[in-house]
């Protein structure tokens, strides 16, 4: 009888911080998280917001104190890319799905000046009927699991906003005819529902065969690092990978404290200064300068919102002194 190897126990340690990754292809956004976490050694990780296995692309990784600030990712609008394949409906309404029908498409009635019709129809607010293949819950359980054992239950129509919405022409595999898009969206949008709504707008229905995120509140995969990139990596390089924390909080106004009214505001007290009313602020203490929370100012009044532990502040400093001092 062999004897099993002993497991190696993975010795965590505190990562603040947040990875944006590349995910790939055929995986889920839970899985690409778990290896991300592995791969950092990091004791607490969070993403912000599911990606479809099919899906690929801007996946914000959240570590450490970073996770207090991942609603505001949830919550930002976000870009795709996908591909629409006209003429063939799935279950899915993606390329997983079994085929529910096919009918011809002539590409001759996709006249540009029709696409634009289309187009318009559905940019700006528009109501969405939640896909029975989503995460969404019905009486505590996911759609897809009544779909998966073949029940459909009744969804609530939801108002969701397109930003931005660009249909172009394309062919798919064996010169069939299918339909680029390029979306910005408010959260809560489901672009496989906006394929299967653009297919059936047209005549001839659709599902998609490609979707890639390209951008959720400002972080555009061009600053994205893949899981094999990440694998290939010493761990020095894999931890440089990780950005700051303030990574998230591009959109709020910078505030700064002194070292007296800092530790005032991280014990959760209001401060007064000459600040103008602003919705979304993120305030740095100085000496070193560090990230200490967000906050709101309603006149001259800076509340605090959700704040860093003063544990969190110094493993950031210790971690990264340099990063931490050059930010901002």
């Amino acid at each position: 009888m062999t004897e099993r190897a002993p497991r190696i126990r993975v010795q965590r340690r505190p990562v603040h911080g947040v990875l944006l990754l590349d995910k790939p292809l055929g995986l889920s956004s839970n899985d690409a998280l778990q290896k991300a976490k592995w791969l950092l050694r990091a004791e607490k990780a969070g993403h912000t917001g599911t990606l479809d296995p099919l899906a690929t692309g801007v996946l914000p990784l959240c570590f450490g104190a970073a996770t207090k600030f991942s609603q505001l990712q949830l919550d930002a609008p976000k870009t795709y890319e996908a591909i629409a394949l006209l003429g063939v409906t799935t279950a899915t309404g993606d390329a997983e799905g079994e085929v529910l029908q096919r009918r011809a498409v002539d590409p001759a009635q996709l006249t540009p000046e029709r696409l634009a019709a289309v187009q318009a129809q559905f940019t700006g607010p528009i109501r969405q009927v939640p896909p029975m293949h989503s995460a969404l819950k019905k009486d505590g359980k996911a759609l897809y699991e009544y779909a998966r054992a073949g029940v459909s239950v009744e969804r609530e129509a939801r108002d969701v906003t397109i930003h931005a919405l660009e249909l172009t022409l394309t062919q798919a595999g064996q010169a069939q005819p299918a339909i680029k898009m390029v979306v910005t969206c408010s959260k809560g949008t489901y672009i496989r529902t906006l394929g299967e709504d653009i297919g059936a707008a047209l005549g001839c229905g659709a599902h998609l065969t490609f979707l890639r995120r390209t951008d959720t509140g400002g972080l555009g995969v061009a600053r994205c690092v893949t899981l094999p990139a990440l694998e290939a990596m010493g761990e020095d390089e894999r931890l440089a990978c990780v950005q700051p924390v303030e990574t998230l909080l591009a959109g709020h106004v910078p505030v700064t404290l002194d070292e007296d009214n800092a530790g005032r505001f991280l014990s959760g007290m209001r401060r007064r200064g000459p600040w103008p009313d602003a919705p979304a602020v993120a305030v740095f203490g100085t000496r070193p300068r560090a990230l200490l929370g967000v906050a709101h100012i309603t006149r001259g009044e800076l509340i605090p919102g959700r704040l860093l532990s003063p544990i969190e502040i110094q493993q950031i400093l210790e971690s990264a002194p340099r990063a931490a001092n050059a930010a901002h």
